[in-house]
């Protein structure tokens, strides 16, 4: 009598392809009577649903202004630096923050601004000693941002030679435009240096000829009083000391006596200039700063 056959791999076998066959046509135990379910192919299913953010890309830059000004901002406080540096790339000017007296008068020296905004307390060198050694060798446009707001510190900031001078803490808004209005001067007199003719309120002097006129009439000047009014023209809207005049215009320190000297030679071009035109004082004195000549378009000072 014969043993019967253990068939055990062979049925394995079939139960593994029958479940394969439900499986394929959608008819497996898990699924019985629900509808087939669409095939999807993995290309698809990518582009039907957003890939999900990898957690390490970096976020995209904004851009920064291809072109446009320079600004030169100097705080040792950086969330200042960079809130005023965000506010002035948003106005499509380029900026550019230092956090030291030091660092800023080497960018000064080693790059042209158009503009600078500098702090006065700061550790090492001081926003006072920055605008003291800048214009002993350039005339670009500085406005003092301190949280030093007494008058004083006001008067000490314009007699170093700062265009202008805006205390902490401060409204966006505003300095924005006394930027820009600082930034407009700027670029008007350069406008004026192209034929190398000075010119404001009328008054034209071609320091190059040594001659000045008002209205198109010639004024008769003194060596001394030419060399004022050069220096006033030139620096139009920003008030100039009577030390820089004196050393300016005389080449000699300046000392007790100089500033008499200044007030009378002062006194004398404005007799000068009332001659062609008594209608309006065109040198101004700015009380404890010094004396300018203010254009009458600008509205921010």
């Amino acid at each position: 009598m014969e043993k019967p056959t253990d068939n055990a791999p062979g049925r394995a076998r079939a139960a593994r392809a029958d479940a394969h066959g439900a499986h394929a046509s959608g008819q497996g135990v898990a699924h019985s009577g629900t509808a087939p379910r669409p095939h999807v192919t993995t290309r698809a299913a990518a582009a039907a649903a957003p890939a999900a953010p990898t957690a390490s890309a970096p976020a995209p830059a904004a851009a920064a202004p291809a072109s446009g000004p320079r600004i030169l901002v100097v705080d040792d406080e950086r969330t200042i630096a960079d809130l005023v540096c965000t506010l002035l790339a948003a106005e499509g000017m380029r900026t550019q923050a230092c956090h030291s007296g030091q660092r800023a008068l080497d960018l000064l020296e080693a790059e042209a601004f158009d503009l600078v905004i500098l702090d006065i307390m700061m550790p090492g060198v001081d926003g006072w000693e920055v605008c003291r050694q800048l214009r002993r060798r350039s005339e670009v446009p500085v406005i003092f941002l301190s949280a030093k707001d007494d008058e004083v510190d006001k008067v000490v900031g314009l007699t170093l030679g700062a265009d202008d001078y805006v205390t902490k803490p401060f409204k966006p808004r505003e300095l924005v435009a006394r930027v820009k209005a600082r930034l407009r001067r700027r670029e008007r007199a350069a406008a004026d240096a192209d034929d190398g003719i000075l010119r404001a309120r009328g008054i034209e002097v071609d320091p190059a000829a040594h001659t000045a006129t008002l209205h198109g009439q010639s004024l008769s000047l003194t060596p001394k009083e030419f060399g004022m009014l050069e220096l006033l023209v030139r620096c139009k809207n920003a008030p100039v000391p009577a030390q820089r005049l004196y050393e300016e215009v005389w080449g000699d320190p300046f000392d007790a006596s100089a500033g008499n000297s200044v007030m009378v030679h002062i006194r004398h071009l404005r007799q000068k200039l009332a001659i062609v035109d008594s209608s309006e004082k065109l040198i101004e004195t700015a009380w404890g700063v010094g004396y300018l000549i203010r254009t009458l378009d600008e509205g921010v000072r």
